[in-house]
């Protein structure tokens, strides 16, 4: 499966045009190195994602063309989730 099809249907991210963005951009890691959209996932895979200031780390449990909310939880398991903290600014702005 697609990476950004895994990231829309696992609704770590909304929609599959921002999941695509987001890859683009470098903010998605599988299994440590940048993947582009089209990158191919597995069950095993580790997913790590930058959402603005915190990373989800995410490991692929489970592939589906399409689920319902209810089935989501199954998909993947949150392994780490972190917030980094803001760089302070040196002229206190």
């Amino acid at each position: 499966m697609r990476l950004d099809k895994f990231l829309k249907v696992s609704r770590l991210i909304k929609r599959r045009t921002v999941a695509k963005d987001v890859s683009e951009q470098g903010r998605v890691l599988l299994n440590g190195k940048e993947a582009k959209p089209s990158a191919t996932v597995k069950v095993g895979d580790v997913l790590d994602v930058q959402f603005g200031q915190r990373t989800l780390t995410v490991q692929i449990e489970r592939l589906a063309e399409s689920t319902r909310k209810e089935d989501v939880a199954g998909m993947y398991t949150v392994l780490k989730e972190e917030a980094r903290k803001r760089e302070e600014d040196p002229f206190g702005l």
